[in-house]
């Protein structure tokens, strides 16, 4: 992949992994890799960024004083061997981080946590393809998926037996029980000053 202009998001191209690594630390926005496919990402809804800063605020707060660290989207993750690298939303890492074998360390290995913030046009591949990939990941325990058209939260939680149990939140007053990091995130917290004028204007007409 040489250095050319960069091309419009959710545009794709292919490039081999080692063509996609070297791109991407020059490239002037991000992309994602799917085995050879070169993916890049669009820009983000106002409630997008306001729902992900507050959750990175709140795993900051939360885990200021034990041996955890929380990463924003600009952390690259590369999934074990599957020749997939993404940036999630938000990461957390419990104990030291591990990285890509390289001179940069910039692409994460080891999350425990990883938080996708849906939008109309994620959210299917970050329910499906994205899932299967990251539930590779052995260090990984929980996978939160936050709606951001309105207030949903889906836990992905890893079992015992390898399995993964699945919980929904949408009560604005619930928290999400994350006993492995030794917190709860509070569901007021991840939607703090955000608003859904959209649905609030369908609520309205509806009662007309």
């Amino acid at each position: 992949m040489s250095a050319q202009p960069q091309p419009v998001p959710n545009s794709k191209f292919f490039a081999t992994e080692e063509e996609y690594l070297a791109a991407e630390r020059q490239a002037e926005f991000k992309h994602e890799y799917f085995g050879g496919e070169v993916v890049a990402m669009a820009g983000a809804s106002d409630a997008h960024n306001l729902i992900t800063a507050n959750l990175i605020t709140t795993f900051n707060i939360a885990l200021r004083d034990r041996d955890r660290t929380v990463r924003a989207s600009d952390m690259r993750l590369q999934v074990s061997e599957a020749g997939t690298y993404t940036y999630p939303d938000v990461s957390v890492v419990c104990g030291s981080p591990e990285f890509r074998p390289d001179a940069h360390l910039d692409t994460l290995l080891n999350p425990s946590l990883l938080i996708e913030v849906n939008s109309k046009s994620t959210e299917k591949k970050d329910r499906g393809s994205k899932f299967m990939f990251y539930r590779k990941i052995p260090s990984l325990q929980y996978y939160l998926l936050v709606a951001s058209k309105a207030v949903e939260v889906v836990l992905y939680t890893r079992s015992e037996n390898e399995k993964w149990l699945l919980e929904v939140f949408t009560d604005p007053t619930s928290v999400v029980p994350l006993p492995l990091l030794n917190l709860e995130l509070p569901l007021a917290e991840v939607y703090r000053k955000v608003s859904f004028p959209a649905l609030e204007i369908e609520s309205a007409e509806t009662h007309v």
